[in-house]
């Protein structure tokens, strides 16, 4: 059974993305930024391993 009460992950942006990695480095969990930002802990593992925005600062 499809469960159509889903709603799609927020899109981050360039200004997320540097909240993230300062909130990385400082040593936040991945799945409290994540959960904060209302998407999946994958994105926040992709900006951590530079799969995306790696060239954000």
């Amino acid at each position: 059974m499809r469960n159509d009460n889903r709603r799609p992950s927020r899109r981050l942006t360039e200004d997320d993305a540097k909240i993230i990695k300062k909130r990385l480095y400082a040593g936040d969990m991945q799945s409290r930024i994540a959960a904060d930002f209302d998407v999946n802990i994958g994105r926040i593992s992709e900006i951590n391993t530079g799969k995306k925005f790696a060239h954000v600062q």
